[in-house]
């Protein structure tokens, strides 16, 4: 039996894999880019030039990322019997989502979805071997 424990965040996912008793530790970085608007006002008195921020473009190309990024992670976890899915922020909710909509026979592996913080990687197998037990 093969199980697998996911932490992830917008940066980079952990995967743990744990099959007939022996570890393996993988790291899938997400390239999704920091958020930095560049724009605003260009002088410091009021009605003064202003340029115009243009977020949707930021968060669509973040979108696509992250989109590329949980593509990347099915792959890897496609051959687990058990799937649990850790992370601090929305990233793995996310992930369950996009999980639930284009690889049904992925999500219904997930056993969990759990808000965890950050943690070392031994942290991260000690977690994941007992979840599972």
């Amino acid at each position: 039996m093969k199980n697998i424990g996911i932490w992830l965040d917008k940066r980079i996912a952990k995967i743990v894999s744990i099959e007939n008793d022996i570890e393996h530790l993988e790291f899938i970085e997400s390239g999704v880019d920091d958020f930095h608007v560049v724009g605003g006002s260009g002088t410091k008195f009021k009605g003064g030039p202003q340029d115009v921020v243009q977020d949707s473009k930021y968060l669509e190309r973040e979108k696509h990322q992250l989109k590329a990024f949980f593509e990347a992670i099915a792959d890897k976890i496609q051959t687990a019997d058990q799937i649990a899915i850790f992370g601090p922020a929305q990233a793995n909710e996310k992930l369950i989502k996009e999980l639930q909509e284009n690889y049904q026979m992925i999500a219904a592996r997930v056993k969990a979805v759990l808000k965890t913080d950050s943690m070392t990687n031994n942290q991260l197998k000690s977690m994941i071997r007992n979840f599972f037990k």
